[in-house]
């Protein structure tokens, strides 16, 4: 596994992947964060990534085309997948997400599947937001899912 760090607007993200795709981005990367002894800092082998997250908070990429090689259960790579599909400046409830799985009585599971996505911003679970409209828990922080929002255009204050 390869790893790299990435200075962004949200503060510093930890990538990690390998050949088959992106197993991780972590934001609160500035945060102590213990790596496996086997990871190894990346050469080029995250550029694309880091080029693709550059694109991203300059405006200039409203979809990301990398491979992903999240590891999660069935259902999490069910959740995961429906959450590549909510379009770039829109945002959706978490009864909406379990709806658009075929799941409409697994919110809580949708919202567990959800909060435990390792790829953050790329598989964008910032864009699930609360039935009421308001933003709910997000594990990067409620303000960075509020500057994603805002980055994107689908929040304003």
């Amino acid at each position: 596994m390869y790893y790299r760090y990435l200075p962004s607007p949200l503060g510093p993200l930890l990538l990690a992947g390998d050949e088959q795709g992106l197993h991780l981005l972590h934001m609160d990367a500035a945060q102590p964060w213990e790596l496996p002894q086997a990871w190894q800092p990346a050469g080029n082998q995250l550029d694309e990534v880091a080029r693709q997250l550059d694109e991203y908070f300059a405006g200039k990429r409203e979809q990301f085309q990398l491979s992903l090689a999240a590891q999660g259960t069935a259902f999490q790579q069910e959740v995961w997948q429906a959450l590549q599909r909510i379009p770039y400046g829109t945002t959706c409830s978490y009864g909406d997400l379990a709806q658009s799985i075929g799941r409409p009585r697994a919110v809580r599971a949708v919202g567990t599947a959800n909060g435990a996505n390792p790829i953050a911003i790329i598989v964008p679970c910032h864009r699930v937001i609360g039935s009421n409209g308001t933003l709910t828990g997000y594990a990067g922080g409620v303000e960075r899912k509020q500057l994603l929002l805002e980055l994107e255009g689908s929040w304003l204050l």
